[in-house]
Formats: structure tokens, C-alpha cells, sequence
């Protein structure tokens, strides 16, 4: 049997644990972080489809008591994620009171969704269903972002990115795919930009 690599601990999963990160995507976010300079002091973020909490924590971190960062998702952080300027709602993304409760909070300089539908192993049903939770994020960041807010979204290759990007063109001053160099080489995930909402 060949072992599958998602198993074994690759050199990001060692770096995020001996970094104090709960999972091995943070580094997708601080590239693109270091690239488009997408956090500044006092930025208002909110965090589509948070848990474990890695890109949480890395918010929080590069706030640094600053700002505020508004996490959601189905399940819990991991319970070493918190922070005084932290406020974490679990439940579904699709629920109204959901939405309700982020809109109080926001508005948003910052939307990020690193969200993966479950996955069936039929590339066609799991990119059409990351393509549902792209289109979910960009509602969230249509009505949440302020001028000039930035927004980051996963998309399984394949689901439908140009058409995604067509419409972000018409929402950002600047719209574009990045594959970040911590994304597995064996995995078909890709992530959407959109920099300058208009």
C-alpha cells in the first residue's frame, strides 16, 4: 500500500506545530499575506470556515491586540485560539442569524475563506460544492467588505475560477489566482484574490 503524504507530517504541518499553529494552511495566508499586504493595524477581519483556527491565530498575531478578527464555522477552535480581540461564532455559514450576528460586527477591511466542502473523492461534486462555498464568501464580502477591503478565497481547480474572477474583477480594483508555495503539489486547491473593493 502506498502511504498517503496527507498522512504522514510534511515539513509545513512541523513548522505550523512548532510555530504554535493548530494546522499547516497558515503559511498559505502569510505568503499571500506578504505578498498583497493584506493586514494592517486596526484591520477588521473576519474568517469564513475558521477551524482548527490557524488562519485565526495568525490574524490575531499579526493584529497584534489591534483591530478585531470575527471567526466562524461549524466546529470549534481549537481551544488554545483566543484572544481578546477574537469573537467566534459556530454554525452554519448558510444560516441568516449566522450572518446577523457577523454583520453587527463588521464592517470588514478583510474577508478570508479557507473553507473546503467535505470531500467525496468525485472531483466533479467536490469542486462544484467548493464552487457553492466561493460564491457563499464573495456574498459575505459583497456585503460586509468596506471600500478598499481585500478578500481571499479557496477554490478547488476547475470549479468554475474565471467565471468567479469575472465577477470579482467587477467588485475589486484588482482580482487574480495565487497557488501559494504550502499548498500540497498533489492538491488541485487554488485561492481567488480580490484586492481594492470598489
Amino acid at each position: 500500500m502506498p502511504s498517503n503524504s496527507y498522512e504522514k507530517p510534511d515539513f509545513w504541518s512541523k513548522k505550523a506545530f512548532s510555530e504554535g499553529y493548530p494546522a499547516r494552511s497558515v503559511y498559505k495566508l502569510k505568503e499571500m499575506d506578504e505578498k498583497f499586504s493584506l493586514i494592517r493595524k486596526n484591520t477588521r477581519a473576519m474568517d469564513l470556515g475558521a477551524a482548527p483556527g490557524s488562519w485565526t491565530t495568525y490574524l490575531l498575531r499579526a493584529l497584534d491586540g489591534t483591530g478585531h478578527v470575527t471567526a466562524i464555522d461549524l466546529s470549534p477552535l481549537a481551544k488554545d485560539v483566543k484572544g481578546d480581540n477574537l469573537s467566534f461564532f459556530q454554525g452554519d455559514l448558510y444560516a441568516p442569524e449566522i450572518r446577523a450576528e457577523a454583520k453587527k460586527l463588521g464592517p470588514y477591511n478583510l474577508v478570508v475563506c479557507d473553507a473546503a466542502p467535505a470531500t467525496t473523492g468525485n472531483r466533479t461534486v467536490d469542486t462544484a460544492r467548493s464552487s457553492g462555498l466561493v460564491e457563499l464568501a464573495l456574498y459575505y464580502a459583497e456585503q460586509m467588505l468596506t471600500p478598499g477591503g481585500n478578500f481571499v478565497v479557496k477554490v478547488f481547480q476547475g470549479g468554475g475560477e474565471q467565471e468567479m474572477l469575472k465577477k470579482m474583477r467587477g467588485m475589486f480594483a484588482t482580482a487574480r489566482g495565487f497557488k501559494p508555495e504550502a499548498c500540497r503539489s498533489e492538491s488541485f486547491e487554488t485561492y481567488l484574490i480580490g484586492l481594492g473593493k470598489k
